[in-house]
Parts: C-alpha cells; structure tokens; sequence
C-alpha cells in the first residue's frame, strides 16, 4: 500500500516536472518580444533592451525556467509586463470565483447524474428508462455555451428571475451571488451531468450482468437491495475514473462559460491576457490548470485503492 502511494506520489511530482518544461517551452516559441509588446512600436531599441534586463528575458533560458519554477513554489509568479501588476493576487482572487462556479456545477452535475444514471440502468427494458436515456443523449450533444445561451435568453431576459451575468462576492451580498451563480452552474452542469448519467448507466448495467448479483437475488434480495449491498461499490470504479475527468473538463470548460456570463474568473483572466500578451501571467494560469488536472488524476488513483481492496496488494 504504502509503495503504491510512493509510486503515485512519484509519478505526479514527474508529470508536474515535465508539463512545467513545457508550459514554458511552448511560451518561448511564441512570436514577437514580450519587451517590446509592453513599450509599443515606437519604443526606441535601448528602452526595449533595458526593459528585457529588467525583467530578465536577456539571460539563458535555463536560468528563466529554474526563476520561475522558483516563484511558482514560492507563490510569487512575476509581474505583468504592460501592467506591472502582480500576478500572484489576481490569479488568487480569481481562483475563487472559478473554484465556486466548478464546485457548485460539479455538485449538481452529481445531482442529476446519480439518480437518472441508476434509472436507466434498473429501468432500461422499460419506457420510462428509455425515454430518460433518449434525454441524455441529447445533454451530451449540447455544447455547455449554448446552454448557457439558452438560459439567458429565457431565465434572465425573457423572465426576468436572475441576472444575465457578473458576479458578486458572497460575503457582501449571499442572495445575489447565488443568483448570478445559478445560471453558469446549471449550464455547465447539464452537459457534464448527462455525460456522468451514461457512464452511470454502462456501469451498473454491468454490474447487473454480473454472477454474483444473480446469487445475491436468489438468496431473496429485491434487485434495488442486491445492487446496493453488492453491485455499487464495483460499479464505483469505472464512474470514479469518468467524475474525474468530468471535473478536469469542468475547469476547462469554465473558461469559456466565464466569457458567456461575465465572470471574473481564471477563464477570463487567461483570455484578457493572451489578448494583452502578458505571457507570464498565461504562463501562471496555463501550469496552474494542468497541475490541478495531475492532482486530480492522482486523486483518482488513491479513490481505486479505497474502493478496490484487490487493488491494494496485487501487481502494479
């Protein structure tokens, strides 16, 4: 167990280690000069040299990847280079805002997947699981913007129930941040929760097909009381694996549901700053989301071994 920790454990420090060589690779072969982005065209050559001495873009590229890896592990990833703007507090407050918006989606996404998965599943020779299954398949062909669309359009204009977008602390005004977060939560959470349900359905179907389930039903078990006792916790493996990537996708597909609503989240932060060419600041935002996409994969691989005790002691 504690070797199959380490392994892991290993494994995320290694991939962490290679995405940031990339991050920053990828962002040294982008055209033009971050220096004389900052000062503009007319900007005389000295002023455009004494800016990249400044902020370090004249020394070897070893020696700015080992200075930024150095400020992402202290939490002090530069300064902007048009703004002069720290980085490190505005990705802070606008890791809040996105944390919030995926936390709230991905709890409904849950919501709504759980029980419509397990439906269709014990209910899928029937009409009515049928006819739930169909909907799915419609959740799934909706792009999470168009959802979002859709619900401006007829919660916030037509009906006038909630705001159309922006964003509110939720310590100064509780009522208002929910109502400007019920909007982007629900778009994306109708689309990753039709994802989640059909996995969920695949999953516990195989369960049902399973020997044991059969013995567990003839010993006198109602078939809703032999798949709890004995089919979920199988079934939990698969569905663990896809609410892991379902909740990478979240972050991602934050960013542009952000745009949709106005929300001053990492999503808009990361589209302001290509647009600007702060490219430390893409840079920050661009490794933060791939790091948090590793963790979460790793956590998904401490979620096997507690819910698989075969997992614990047999081959790697």
């Amino acid at each position: 167990m504690i070797r199959r920790l380490l392994h892991r454990a290993a494994v995320l420090v290694l991939s962490v280690a290679g995405a940031s060589l990339v991050v920053f690779g990828f962002m040294r072969v982008l055209p033009g000069d971050p220096a004389r982005v900052a000062l503009g065209v007319n900007a005389s050559d000295d002023a455009v040299a004494q800016l990249r001495t400044q902020f370090g873009l004249d020394r070897p590229a070893a020696v700015q990847y080992l200075d930024w890896v150095g400020g992402l592990l202290t939490l002090d990833p530069g300064i902007e280079f048009v703004s002069r703007a720290p980085i490190g507090p505005q990705i802070a407050d606008r890791l809040q805002v996105t944390l919030w918006l995926v936390g709230a989606s991905m709890v409904l996404a849950l919501l709504v997947a759980l029980p419509l998965g397990l439906w269709m599943a014990v209910r899928h020779r029937h009409w009515d699981g049928v006819a739930v299954s169909a909907v799915s398949q419609v959740g799934v062909a909706v792009p999470a913007f168009l959802a979002g669309i859709v619900l401006i359009a007829v919660f916030a204009v037509r009906l006038r129930w909630v705001p159309s977008g922006g964003w509110v602390v939720p310590a100064q005004d509780p009522l208002g941040f929910l109502q400007r977060l019920v909007l982007p939560a629900v778009s994306l959470a109708l689309v990753q929760g039709a994802v989640l349900a059909r996995y969920i359905r695949s999953a516990v179907l195989d369960v049902l097909r399973e020997d044991y389930l059969r013995t567990a039903r003839a010993k006198g078990l109602r078939p809703v009381q032999a798949l709890v006792r004995h089919g979920l916790r199988n079934a939990a493996v698969p569905v663990v694996t896809v609410l892991g990537l379902q909740l990478a996708t979240l972050l991602v597909g934050a960013v542009v549901i952000e745009r949709v609503f106005v929300i001053p989240g990492l999503g808009s932060l990361l589209l302001d700053s290509v647009a600007k060419r702060e490219l430390l600041t893409v840079q920050a935002v661009v490794m933060l989301l791939v790091v948090a996409v590793l963790v979460i994969n790793f956590v998904v691989d401490l979620l096997y071994l507690v819910i698989d005790p075969r997992l614990r002691t047999g081959p790697r």
